[in-house]
């Protein structure tokens, strides 16, 4: 986020607003997103989007990377399980929360077992003891979703004396239902149906990953290849 208050950008595009400020195109809405109650595209003369629900891909401007749609339009799941307050707990390069390890399976003899009848690998979660996971330092589990979450599970004290005794003692007792799951999931980007907030890269929801709406999609991703300064000043 602070890079783009620098480069004076809230969204993908250059500037606080959300119309385009080339001379050719003045004016023109920059993504598809609802303006008010009732209002999805304008409500009278020149439409402000030309869309009331999804509209095609190219209907507006890409991104610096030739991207479409990296705001509006649809929004897009992202693989991190959500807590609230994930940005104080992990404060670092590309932070995810939401990893199970798993190994692949072998049979008897060390060899990776055969392909399931669908062509795909077969994986296993890791094991405290085949693994050889207390050897490790970054992780003792396979399932770590809900690591450091305040619970008994998730301290330090697991697995030490009784835990029912300790966690009455130690943890604080709130609601037994809550929306925020290991099944909750982040979305991001902002949709046609909602306000331009969300559609600012440094806003999310959650959702669970179980359930689906008409405003929430997928989008293809990959890890830069290469340095990440790319080719730079000189030519090669």
């Amino acid at each position: 986020m602070a890079e783009m208050v620098v480069e004076r950008k809230l969204f993908p595009w250059n500037g606080h607003g959300v119309r385009n400020s080339n001379d050719k195109y003045l004016g023109d809405i920059l993504a598809n997103f609802k303006r008010g109650a009732g209002d999805n595209m304008g409500v009278a003369g020149r439409l402000n989007d030309n869309a009331d629900i999804t509209a095609p891909v190219y209907s507006y401007w890409p991104n610096d990377y030739g991207l479409y749609n990296m705001a509006g339009n649809v929004s897009e799941w992202v693989m991190d399980v959500y807590r609230p307050l994930s940005h104080d707990d992990k404060s670092d390069f590309r932070p995810f929360r939401g990893n199970v390890y798993q190994t692949q399976l072998r049979d008897a003899q060390g060899d990776i077992e055969q392909k399931d009848t669908l062509g795909r690998i077969q994986w296993r979660d890791v094991d405290l003891e085949k693994d050889n996971l207390s050897e490790r330092r970054n992780y003792r589990q396979a399932d770590n979703i809900n690591v450091l979450d305040g619970d008994v599970r998730s301290s330090i004290y697991y697995g030490e004396g009784d835990e029912s005794e300790r966690g009455n003692k130690l943890m604080y007792e709130f609601g037994v239902t809550s929306m925020i799951t290991d099944q909750a999931r982040v979305y991001k980007g902002g949709s046609w149906k909602d306000r331009a907030y969300w559609m600012n890269p440094g806003t999310r929801r959650y959702l669970d990953e179980r359930q689906a709406t008409d405003y929430l999609g997928f989008r293809c991703a990959m890890i830069r290849v290469g340095s990440p300064v790319g080719l730079g000043t000189k030519r090669r």
